[in-house]
């Protein structure tokens, strides 16, 4: 079942905390931080390996952080560059939200509906134990999905729509995966940042 939803809505799922938040930018403020975006990351394609054989990831992506820590995931290694004032503006507002201080943000650019993310879980020793993923999303939307590792009836479809924040909490990185999937719709850009505390 996708989900299409137009007010703050919190879910209550098995060994998970996931709030959405559709408008926590309005349209006008998500344009112009899409824009800024853009143009002024400092986007990178990383290198993957897939059962032995190297592919350029399906999609761009940077690291930002108020510290040196570098953050590995994929047999990649990122070492980040200090906040832009647009990120630091952006990091203020979601952590009041949030309720929780981050150090880091890992950027995405999906280009077109041939970029993508498979299956994952944001689960890195240096993220500690049940971290906070705050999600902020700009740009075209996408359906995110998710599924219990466990529970094969626990599974969900989220769109994530512009200017939209989702809130990930408790056990869900040791207990569920999500995703960004491809798709054959002709469909335009879209900027995430995942807010997180690299310790």
């Amino acid at each position: 079942m996708t989900l299409f939803l137009n007010e703050k809505t919190t879910f209550q799922l098995p060994n998970a905390e996931l709030i959405y938040i559709p408008n926590f930018y309005n349209n006008s403020q998500a344009d112009q931080y899409f824009s800024r975006l853009r143009k002024t990351i400092s986007w990178q394609q990383d290198d993957i390996k897939v059962f032995g054989k190297t592919y350029k990831q399906p999609r761009l992506t940077a690291l930002y952080a108020n510290n040196n820590k570098p953050y590995a995931y994929s047999n990649i290694t990122m070492t980040p560059l200090p906040f832009t004032d647009e990120l630091k503006r952006i990091k203020t507002d979601v952590e009041k939200t949030a309720e929780h201080q981050f150090t880091s943000v890992l950027l995405n650019l999906y280009r077109n509906g041939n970029d993508s993310n498979g299956w994952h879980a944001d689960n890195e020793k240096e993220l500690g134990k049940n971290p906070v993923i705050a999600s902020l999303s700009f740009g075209a939307p996408r359906a995110f999905h998710f599924k219990h590792r466990q529970l094969k009836d626990e599974k969900h479809k989220l769109i994530l729509e512009h200017g939209s924040l989702l809130i990930m909490k408790g056990e869900m990185q040791h207990y569920w995966l999500h995703q960004i999937p491809k798709t054959k719709k002709i469909i335009g850009e879209r900027i995430n940042l995942t807010f997180r505390t690299i310790v």
